[in-house]
């Protein structure tokens, strides 16, 4: 068992929010029970002494029980990451599973969805077991999807019924869009009678001189043509046509331009399939990041302008944007001091999502800390049919402890790769514990 004593409960989920202790069974990996209190330091607002929550206590001691006082600190429940790149197979000197796995408990997460471009392609049965197995080996939760399309050439249709037989979370070919009308329509109508999303990555490489570096400033500042907004725009507008014509659930990766939002904000209102992410650093930065930093800043889609980064965060505030996935993309040191247009694209993010959101979003007050965990947790695990993103008794015991008030300085990674553009700067938002199935997979 494991005790969660004096934290700030806040779930999404229920939309509740206040001082609980929370007892956790480590051998069912459920929670056990929550009891209110009235303050971080008083007596439990229930007013019966004789609670079974406080028998077990005093009982329980006895038991081998851990016994955290949290303090006052923030529990929410374990953040779901529904966009992540973990190299394997194929590029594990970039990132495995198991290293993935631990940048993911370091940022929070205790569940988290991979994307499929590795090598082999996430396209067979075969491929898709091995990713999975080698992640129930981790300590947190590791989902994947499975191709749209084999070899994620555009040409035929994976078996999609019997990747989610498999256990695929969901279908993507992310990296590559899909270009052929009728085969992403086709796609559409098999993956909403197996009840799974579609994530698409949205540009258009006919309009693209150079991936990774927006057309227009940054670009000319690097003399090259870079990657329009309309690579993004036309397709996010094809797509969703597509989708609401099929009653099928469409996300919209990693959505960078005010016009695709705006695209999502008006499909939302014809229908409840259209579902769109956001990433931390479309949120955070803008293309003079990519000025600054060159390679270490350069990401597809690529950061756009001021007014694109004010309006995912009003997608995000709106609910338009339902979701924040970070698309973690580790790359070696090499590859990304290579030339800014020879580089890869593609930044880590699981170890500083959270910070990010406290500090772009919360503390400058476009969304409350329960809004945000909701964007984090609750909201992608409910598009992907995850049991996760909620704190429940009874409910999986995947639980996130930190101080939303403390800083740290972004140096040292877990992650095999340390491609980011915020190392060396201060962030809010300390992490004291990530839980997953009721056992501490992080101390910070």
């Amino acid at each position: 068992m494991l005790l969660l004593k004096n934290g700030y409960m806040i779930d999404s989920a229920s939309k509740t929010e206040g001082y609980r202790d929370i007892l956790l069974n480590t051998e069912t990996g459920k929670i056990e029970q929550i009891r209110q209190r009235e303050t971080k330091a008083g007596q439990a607002a229930d007013s019966s002494r004789e609670s079974d929550i406080h028998r077990k206590q005093e009982n329980l001691l006895a038991e081998e029980t851990e016994i955290v006082d949290l303090n006052g600190q923030i529990v929410a429940p374990g953040l779901v990451d529904v966009h992540v790149h973990f190299r394997d197979p194929g590029f594990t000197y970039k990132e495995d599973i198991d290293t993935g796995a631990k940048a993911a408990a370091k940022g929070g997460f205790t569940s988290v969805v991979l994307m499929a471009n590795t090598k082999p392609t996430v396209d067979t049965v075969e491929t898709l077991r091995y990713v999975l197995e080698k992640g129930e080996k981790t300590g947190i939760h590791v989902y994947s999807c499975a191709n749209v399309t084999m070899g994620m050439k555009g040409k035929e249709l994976t078996d999609m019924e019997a990747l989610s037989a498999c256990g695929a979370a969901g279908f993507t070919d992310d990296g590559i869009p899909l270009m052929d009308e009728e085969m992403l329509r086709e796609a559409l109508r098999r993956a909403a009678r197996l009840n799974r999303p579609v994530s698409l990555h949205e540009e258009n490489p006919a309009l693209i001189a150079n991936n990774g570096i927006n057309a227009g400033k940054a670009a000319a500042h690097y003399g090259i043509g870079g990657s329009p907004r309309e690579a993004e725009i036309s397709m996010v507008e094809r797509d969703i046509r597509i989708a609401l014509e099929e009653n099928a659930d469409l996300s919209i990766q990693h959505i960078s331009t005010k016009e695709a939002v705006e695209l999502v904000r008006q499909a939302k209102r014809q229908s409840r399939h259209i579902y769109a992410e956001a990433a931390p650093h479309h949120f955070t930065l803008t293309e003079d990041a990519v000025i600054r930093h060159g390679a270490l800043a350069k990401m597809n889609p690529p950061l756009r302008c001021e007014e694109d980064r004010m309006a995912v965060i009003e997608g995000l505030r709106d609910g338009t944007i339902d979701m924040i996935a970070t698309d973690h993309a580790p790359h070696s040191i090499e590859e990304k001091k290579r030339p800014v247009t020879e580089a890869p694209s593609g930044i880590i993010g699981l170890e500083t999502a959270l910070s990010l959101g406290i500090r772009e979003l919360v503390q400058k007050g476009y969304l409350t800390m329960m809004e945000l965990i909701c964007r984090m947790s609750y909201a992608p695990a409910k598009l992907y049919h995850l049991d996760a993103g909620y704190i429940k008794a009874g409910g999986p015991a995947d639980l996130l402890v930190f101080d939303a008030d403390k800083m740290w300085t972004v140096d040292k990674f877990v992650s095999k790769a340390c491609n980011s553009p915020f190392v060396g700067e201060r962030m809010p938002g300390v992490i004291s514990y990530t839980i997953c199935d009721g056992k501490i997979v992080y101390r910070g």
